[in-house]
Formats: structure tokens, sequence, C-alpha cells
């Protein structure tokens, strides 16, 4: 059976059944190192309380020396893993979400199977979508459950975006900070269930967000690194302007698709662009002031496609979410991607 919304919120079976996918397993990582604004704001030409009044970030996480996206990616998968009660044995697919990876290949996914010791038998690949990666890493594994009719995958989302960070650039230097989080996702009667998943994509403007250095276009060099075309690069301004323009028409069709009423949503957990666009998405969406808006962007910064795992974990933490609830995933990211889940808790 497959499962719909209806307009109330309620779901409902409909005949033809691909079976329902839920999440039995959520984890979270992020490194031990407390970055505070006072650190960043010198060599941006900048002062603390510039950057919070601009981004609303008081301080965020960077990763060791010796600790890659990959490791990252392990401690949280090793939560995740223990808190739904499964084995690496037990997993048919590992997908990792990442927009900077250990290296060129291989692959996140599959260096993290390797140290989780995941059998042959288990399909492991990177999705890079930026920041939108790990709802559409989320969504494709949902596919490759239903099609199989059962078992079990891990979800990560993971980024190190600090060491791509230009300390001088006032635009960016603040902006980021590293992480990971991960989900189980399995079928079956347990779980908290995923009712519905898009993706969509604006490529109009592939400026708006990139780093631009380092791939086939401009292959690392000594050019690359004076210009620091390896760091990323921001219109911070624009992205703003182009998300006021297409998210809430997204997220209308998104929610009328799904047949449910913004003020049946009882939580948004988007992604964590910086804390003032957090703060905006209430009344850019016209979500109901019941609605909770979760934010880890404040003390975490935006950790790319960690962000939205990280600040689910938060919540269940918190014991923020109830059986039954409505909980809207948002992300965009460089692209520009976009990708919507729905979650039954």
């Amino acid at each position: 059976m497959s499962t719909a919304v209806t307009p109330s919120g309620s779901p409902r079976r409909t005949a033809g059944a691909d079976p329902a996918v839920g999440v039995l397993g959520i984890g979270s990582y992020v490194p031990s190192d407390v970055v505070p604004n006072e650190e960043i704001a010198g060599p941006a030409g900048v002062t603390p309380e510039w950057i919070v009044r601009k981004t609303g970030i008081l301080t965020r996480r960077r990763a060791k020396p010796d600790e890659a996206t990959s490791d990252l990616a392990v401690q949280a998968a090793r939560q995740a893993m223990e808190d739904a009660g499964v084995r690496a044995a037990d997993l048919s697919l590992v997908i990792a979400a990442t927009t900077t990876p250990d290296c060129l290949g291989p692959a996140v996914a599959c260096l993290t199977a390797g140290q989780l010791e995941c059998p042959l038998s288990t399909a492991a690949f990177d999705i890079h979508a930026a920041c939108s990666g790990f709802l559409t890493a989320m969504s494709t594994a949902e596919n490759f459950l239903r099609a199989r009719g059962g078992g079990h995958a891990l979800v990560i989302g993971a980024d190190t975006y600090t060491r791509f960070v230009n300390p001088a650039d006032r635009r960016t230097a603040a902006l980021w900070g590293d992480g990971a989080g991960a989900v189980v996702l399995g079928t079956g009667a347990g779980g908290r269930r995923m009712l519905i998943s898009r993706q969509r994509s604006y490529g109009a403007e592939p400026d708006l967000g990139s780093i631009p250095g380092g791939g086939s276009r401009e292959p690392a060099g000594p050019e690359t690194l004076a210009r620091a075309r390896h760091t990323v690069h921001l219109d911070g301004r624009r992205i703003s302007e182009v998300l006021a323009e297409l998210l809430p028409g997204m997220v209308d069709d998104f929610l009328a698709e799904a047949g449910v009423d913004r003020a049946d949503i009882a939580h948004l957990v988007p992604h964590q662009g910086n804390g003032r666009i957090v703060e905006s998405l209430r009344p850019m969406l016209g979500l109901a002031d019941a609605t909770t808006v979760h934010a880890t962007a404040p003390d975490l910064a935006n950790t790319g496609s960690a962000s939205v795992p990280l600040t689910l974990h938060q919540a269940v933490r918190q014991d923020a979410l109830r059986p039954g609830d409505l909980v809207l995933l948002i992300a965009f990211g460089a692209g520009a991607a976009f990708a919507f889940t729905l979650l039954r808790w």
C-alpha cells in the first residue's frame, strides 16, 4: 500500500502498495573545536557584533586537522545505526550527501561503508546537490527501498566547509561550520514515515554560490590558489532575493500535492543558510505561529548537507516532536537546488 495525505493532514492508504519508508534512527556529530565570532572577525575586517547582526551566527564548529568529511560521517552514522538497532550487515545502501568530500575519489559513502565494515552486498555512492543534498539522498534511498520491497538504507549529510573558506572574505568567512548528520531508513510498520519528497532546480544563475576552482573547468594550480578560487563564493543578497521569489511558490505546490494545509505543519526543519534566513522563513512561507521553526545556525552556522539532519536530531534530542506531528523539511543550495520532504512523526 502507498501513503497519501488528506487535506486535513491525515494519512490514507491507497492501493498498489509500495511499502512505507520511515526514519528508524537518527544521529549527528560535530567537531569539538568551537570557533567564536571573535576569531573570525579580525581577518574578515568586521566586528563580532557585525557578524551577529548580519548572520545571526554566534559560533561554529571546525574539524580537527586530522578529521576529513568521512570521519564526521562515520561518527554520525554509528549514532544513527545504534538508534535504529541495525548493524552494518543489515544495510542495503549507504548514501553520503556532501560538497566537500575527502578527495575527488573514492566517494565518502564508500569510505564510510568501509569504516563501518559493510558487506560486499551494500551499495554505496555520493550525491552532490550542495546544501539540498541530504534531502535528495533521502528521496533516492526511499525509492531504492520501495523498489526492493524492503531493507535498510543509511543516509548521511556531511561537510567540512571550513576547509574552503577565505578568512578575508567578509561575505562568507563567518557563515560556515563543519558537521554530519545521518538517518537510517527502513520499511515496515515502525519508523517515522516519509510521506512525500520532491526536488526542484533553478539553473539560470549558477554563480549565486560556488567553489569555482579545483574542478575540470578551473583545475587547481598557483593561479586558482592566488585568486582564492578554491574557496566559497556567494552573492548573499541575490540568494535572499531568489529565495523570496521562488521558495513560497515551490512550497505552495509541494503542500498542495501532499494535500496538506500550512496550518497542519507542526514543525519546519530548514536548511540553515544563516540565522537571519531561518528567521525570515515563517513570514516568507506564510506559516502559522504555532509552527515551530527549528534552528542550529546560531551555534553551528551553515553546515551544508549536514544542516537538516543536524537540526532534526537536535529537535529529537529536545523531545520537541510528538507522534503524529507533520514535519516539513526544506533545503536549498548552490545550483540552485531545492528539496522538500514531509514526515509524519
